[in-house]
Order: structure tokens, then sequence, then C-alpha cells
């Protein structure tokens, strides 16, 4: 087997069955097998691949493991030369996922290559990421990404070729086995956020190559799992920061990002609660923002339990 597709899936029935009619249509010509991990969900998602897509291998997990564990359970159970990690909302749009493949296949240095993610009305996300830096976690990336195109590069500017770049957004993802073999899977460690920046670290370290490849355009619809749980999904966001500078920036500089991020955190509470207080709360958007900024506060005065995320105890 060439091509192993694997998504994982928590909730989304109807975004996974899209995702994986439009996997069917366009890895025909691949030899492709399709994996869906399952984390434990409560919409019928299981039943419904199972009856709408009887060849596709589906593992399904007695609650959410989180996105790298559940990724490596497909990953270790394929030969594949290559792995596409996909989003259960992602749409594979035309001929990315070949696309994808060719560009692997004649660039031998190449760990990763990432495709272009599109919003529903064909406008680009941002589907490039920088390793993170004080830069890019305390100040504003998109700023950075127009005053310092170059070093960050991103969705304002237009790439007519293939471009080298830190790490690629995971919700399209081609990997090869090689890579993965000589730096290994996931790092189980991140539940949600930054578990494939910190892959791509590791590859970089080891000496392949990450490509963004913006001629593979794949709809995203963007965090369906994770937005009925806002509050909780940022703290994740928050701790996999955190973990990222632990394990590859030093005790030293993870102090230092904590301590960035909670004085800029105390300037959002602060200036969003006056927001509301002027506004009579009367703002919704404002109101959800506040209810976030608090959660997260109280989440680190309380010494950032587990808990309080989305990660399960165990």
């Amino acid at each position: 087997m060439i091509l192993s597709v694997i998504i994982v899936n928590w909730n989304t029935k109807e975004f996974l069955l899209r995702c994986l009619e439009s996997v069917r249509q366009t890895v025909k010509g691949l030899g492709a097998e399709v994996f869906v991990v399952d984390n434990g969900s409560t919409d019928g998602s299981g039943a419904a691949v199972r009856e709408r897509f009887p060849e596709v291998g589906l593992i399904e997990n007695p609650m959410n493991l989180g996105f790298a564990r559940a990724n490596n359970q497909a990953l270790s159970r394929t030969r594949a030369k290559y792995s596409l990690l996909l989003n259960p909302d992602t749409k594979v749009k035309g001929e990315a996922i070949e696309r994808l493949f060719s560009f692997m296949e004649t660039h031998s240095e190449a760990g990763v290559a990432g495709g272009q993610l599109l919003n529903s009305d064909g406008s680009k996300q941002n589907a490039i990421a920088n390793f993170p830096s004080f830069a890019t976690e305390l100040l504003n990336k998109n700023l950075l990404r127009r005053m310092f195109p170059n070093r960050f590069p991103g969705k304002v500017r237009s790439y007519p070729e293939p471009i080298e770049v830190d790490s690629v957004i995971g919700a399209g993802m081609m990997v090869r086995r090689e890579a993965m073999e000589q730096v290994g899977l996931l790092d189980e460690d991140y539940f949600l956020f930054l578990e494939e920046t910190d892959w791509c670290y590791r590859m970089k370290k080891a000496g392949w190559k990450i490509y963004y490849v913006p001629q593979a355009e794949i709809y995203h619809f963007q965090g369906r799992s994770a937005e009925r749980e806002k509050k909780r999904a940022r703290v994740e966001y928050y701790r996999s920061r955190y973990l990222f500078f632990k394990k590859n920036r030093g005790g030293l500089q993870w102090a230092l990002l904590l301590t960035g991020l909670i004085l800029r955190l105390w300037v959002e509470l602060i200036s969003m609660s006056v927001a509301c207080f002027f506004t009579l709360c009367l703002v919704k958007k404002w109101r959800s923002k506040l209810s976030i900024y608090a959660y997260l506060m109280w989440w680190h005065l309380r010494g950032c339990p587990r808990e309080m995320g989305l990660k399960p105890m165990q």
C-alpha cells in the first residue's frame, strides 16, 4: 500500500461523511486505504461509517483520546509509504491528494507536505505555521505576517510554487513513513493543538524538510469538534503552547512565556470588562470573549489543572 488516509473524528458525523465521500472520489487511482479513528462519539458516527463506507478501516475508542493518540493508532497499523492526515471537517478538492502525493514522490527530502486550506467560500485560510516563539505567542500573528512575510508566511501572500516552511496545519498534511520511522510518531503528551507543529519541529531537527504546496486545495470548515467547547478548547491551546516551550525551548523560556501570556490575558480581561460595562453587556461577541478570558484566567490562577480542559483524567 502506497498511501493511507487517516481521519480522527469526534461528534462530527455529517462533516465526516462528506469528507469520506470527497476522499473516495479523489483517491481512486492511488490504491489508498482509509482509516477513521472515532474518539468516543455519541452522534452515531461509527454506525454511519460502517453503513456508508464499509471499505474504511474503523477504529472506535470508548472515549476522546485526543488528536495525537488517535492518529497514532492508525499510523501504527499502516505500512503505507505516505500517510495523509485529514480533519473530519474537510472536503478534498479536485486533485489535491494526487498533487501532494506527486510532490512527495519527486522531493525525497520532504518529510511533510501540506496543502492550501480554504474556507467554504473559497477564500484562503492560514495553512502555514511558524514554530512557536515569543514573537508568535505574544504578538499579533496577522501583523507579523503582514510586516515580515518572508519570515512569517501566510495567506496574505500568494505563492505560485511550493515553498519550504517551518510547519503546516494538521488539517491536511501528508507525511513520509521514512521520516516517521526516524523521529517517531506524534507526541501523545499533546491532546489537541500543536502536535503537528512539534512533529515538524522534530523532523526538521532530523534533517527533513517541510513544504507548503498551494496547488493542493482542501476545504476546511474549521474546528467543528472544538466549537461546542470553546472555553475548554482554549485551555488546551494554552496548555499545548506551554508544553511546546517546555519540550523544545527550555524551562527559562517556558517561565517567561507563562508570565507574558498571563500579563496579556490580564490586559485582555480588563479591556473586555470595560467594554462590556460601557455597553451594558449588550454586545454578544464581547460577552463571549469576556467569558472565555475569565475562564482562562481562572484556569491559570488554579495552577492550570487538567480537568478544566478537554483532556480527560486518566
